[in-house]
């Protein structure tokens, strides 16, 4: 299996590629910005063959270069894990249009831009994979993340609609939404140092594990950790209560947690 994870150099996407690595036979594409952290990774990964590709995906040009790189040095892709992406916080009246611009940007535009580019291989390597790593904030939107949700509301319609066009060319495309989970970017201190919030947040390991679920194993989609599409049920079904509890303490202290991560966020950082 080929598989190409962006957003590697941490958090979420270094747990993955180390779990597909695990997968006989496993070849591994690592994208992200820190070609030392990648590297890193590689070197770690013994007896994987590995493809490192610092490249920042809000480049116009980069997703092109990936392609040709992926195609000379395999010529198929198995699995595509789109990861990377990234958060700003702040309530609309305080960031406005701005905020919601450059996370829409990097959070859809730059991995549409991407898959775009590696389709055509994806289609030529069928059966093969997409998993667009989202969120349970494309599900249910909290205070001060209204442009963090809003990317990831638009990036699960946006895979949704993919899976149905791509399916008669043997592409599965299926989505995971990781809840608050604990990485290098987003260490989730808020939650974690209050026991009240403290269960709440999980581990990157569990995240990988869901993406293999939905790519190899070919699901529709994900929650990581499980309970998490509880709350996305109860935004359907119960819509009121939903926002009485997060605009109460709970969603107060939900809401002081989002943040910029390095990994599953910006790209544009140098």
């Amino acid at each position: 299996m080929i598989a190409l994870i962006t957003g590697a150099s941490s958090g979420i996407g270094e747990v993955t590629a180390r779990r597909v690595a695990r997968e006989p036979g496993a070849r591994l594409v690592l994208v992200a910005r820190r070609r030392d952290r990648l590297e890193a990774l590689a070197a770690r990964l013994p007896g994987v063959e590995t493809l490192v590709l610092a490249e920042d995906l809000t480049d116009a040009e980069a997703p092109a270069r990936i392609e040709a790189a992926v195609r000379e040095r395999f010529g198929r892709l198995d699995l595509l894990v789109n990861n990377a992406g990234g958060g700003w916080r702040g309530r609309f009246a305080d960031v406005g249009t701005k905020n919601l611009r450059q996370t829409l940007e990097l959070n859809l535009f730059a991995q549409a831009a991407l898959t775009e580019a590696l389709l055509p291989l994806l289609r030529e390597s069928a059966p093969s994979a997409i998993v667009n790593v989202a969120s349970t904030a494309g599900r249910v939107a909290r205070p001060g993340s209204g442009g963090y949700s809003a990317s990831k509301f638009a990036f699960i319609g946006w895979s949704d609609a993919l899976h149905l066009e791509e399916k008669p060319h043997g592409v599965h495309v299926g989505i995971v939404n990781p809840g608050f989970v604990s990485t290098e970017g987003f260490p989730q201190k808020e939650l974690t140092d209050s026991r009240a919030t403290r269960w709440m947040v999980s581990e990157p390991e569990k995240v990988a594990e869901a993406i293999m679920q939905v790519g190899p194993g070919r699901k529709a989609e994900r929650y990581a950790p499980r309970p998490y599409a509880l709350a996305a049920a109860a935004r359907l079904l119960l819509p009121n209560l939903t926002r009485r509890i997060l605009g109460g303490q709970a969603g107060d202290a939900m809401a002081t947690s989002t943040k910029v991560d390095e990994n599953q966020a910006s790209l544009k950082r140098s």
